[in-house]
């Protein structure tokens, strides 16, 4: 059986996450580095989250435009 075609609006939907996610995941990285550098009274620890933050939203990011990809490919 084909797989069914997703709507208009569930597509818009699926790609404004996509907007949202790698500042999201950027965000939380910070805040994370942040909280923690002032926990333990470091100033670099802040960055590392920054750096892990950025790339875990990318790796997301690309994970989903591979699954897409993949999913319109040719029937």
């Amino acid at each position: 059986m084909p797989p069914s075609r997703k709507s208009a609006a569930s597509q818009y939907a699926e790609y404004t996450s996509l907007a949202l996610l790698l500042p999201a995941s950027t965000l939380v990285g910070y805040a994370v580095g942040y909280w923690l550098d002032k926990r333990f009274g470091t100033h670099w620890l802040t960055i590392v989250f920054l750096i892990l933050g950025s790339v875990g939203g990318f790796v997301q990011l690309i994970r989903r435009i591979v699954r897409d990809s993949n999913d319109d490919g040719p029937r």
